[in-house]
C-alpha cells in the first residue's frame, strides 16, 4: 500500500493516542526503514500474440465506465517462487478496481483464464443481458481462443482489445498486477501449489475489502462495487513532494 494511502488509515489511530506526525513526516520515517515500495520492473512475457485466432479491435478508447459491470479490464501477470513462475489470470472491474474473477496455474494454457473468467461470471446476475459490457485484454492466445470468445459471446458480451501491446491501453489491469504482486504477494513463502492459492483468495479479499484507490475517492473496491446508490468518486491524487523524490514512491493508485 502506497504512503499516502497508509497515512489516511492511521489518521484515527495516531489522533487517538496523540501522535503528531505529517505526511511529509512520515514518508521520511518510511524511507528511513527501508519501507517505502518499489516498483519492480516486469521481465517474464505472458503475452503470446502470434497466433492464428482472430483478434479485436480496441473499443475503450475514450471510454470512462460510469458504474459496475460496464468494463472488465484482463491481464495475466507472473508470481516468482523460489525460482518457479506460476501464472495469475485476473478479471477487474475498471470502474471499482474490484477484482471479480481470478486464477492460479502453473501454465498459461487457455483454460486457466476461463476459470477466472467464469468465476466473474458467477457475479452477473443471470436474468439479464450484458450487451452492455466490455471485455477489454490483450490480444494473447488465451483471450483469443475459441472457448473464451465462445463464453464472451454466450453472455452477449463485447470484446475489445489492445491494439498494439501497449501496456496503457490496459493501465487499469497492469496497475492491479502490480499491487497484487508487489504490495500483498511479495511478502508470503509458499512451498505448494494448493498453499498459494489459498493465500491469493485471501489476498483478493483483503484486497478487495480494504485496500483504498485515490482514483475513487481512496474507498475500497466493494465499497464502490456493491453500493446500494451511484457513488460520486473523484481523482484524488496530486504530485507532493517534486522535491524529495528519490525517496518518496509516487505511484499514484
Amino acid at each position: 500500500m502506497g504512503g499516502r494511502k497508509l497515512y489516511l488509515k492511521l489518521q484515527p489511530f495516531m489522533k487517538l493516542h496523540g501522535i503528531k506526525l505529517g505526511r511529509d513526516g512520515l514518508f521520511n520515517l518510511l524511507a528511513a526503514h527501508y519501507l517505502l515500495i518499489r516498483r519492480r520492473k516486469r521481465y517474464i512475457q505472458t503475452t503470446q500474440s502470434l497466433h492464428r485466432f482472430k483478434k479485436y479491435p480496441n473499443q475503450i478508447i475514450n471510454f470512462t465506465p460510469t458504474g459496475p459491470n460496464q468494463l472488465w479490464v484482463s491481464d495475466i501477470t507472473y508470481w516468482d517462487i523460489a525460482g518457479k513462475y506460476w501464472y495469475i489470470s485476473l478479471i477487474t472491474d475498471a470502474y471499482s478496481h474490484k477484482i471479480v474473477g481470478y486464477q492460479l496455474a502453473q501454465s498459461l494454457e487457455a483454460i486457466e483464464s476461463i476459470q477466472a473468467l467464469q468465476m466473474a461470471l458467477s457475479t452477473l446476475k443471470s436474468t439479464e443481458s450484458h450487451f452492455n459490457l466490455i471485455h477489454h485484454s490483450d490480444r494473447g492466445t488465451q483471450y483469443c481462443s475459441n472457448a473464451y470468445v465462445k463464453l464472451l459471446e454466450a453472455y452477449q458480451i463485447q470484446i475489445s482489445m489492445n491494439n498494439n501491446g501497449d501496456p496503457l491501453e490496459n493501465a487499469v489491469a497492469e496497475r492491479v498486477n502490480g499491487i497484487i504482486k508487489e504490495e500483498y504477494l511479495a511478502n508470503y513463502q509458499v512451498s505448494s501449489i494448493q498453499e498459494a492459492k489459498e493465500i491469493l483468495q485471501k489476498v483478493v479479499k483483503l484486497y478487495n475489502d480494504d485496500r483504498p484507490h485515490m482514483s475513487i475517492s481512496n474507498l475500497t473496491p466493494n465499497q464502490v462495487h456493491h453500493a446500494s446508490t451511484t457513488v460520486k468518486t473523484d481523482r484524488l491524487w496530486k504530485n507532493y513532494y517534486q522535491k524529495n523524490l528519490e525517496l518518496v514512491n509516487l505511484l499514484q493508485d
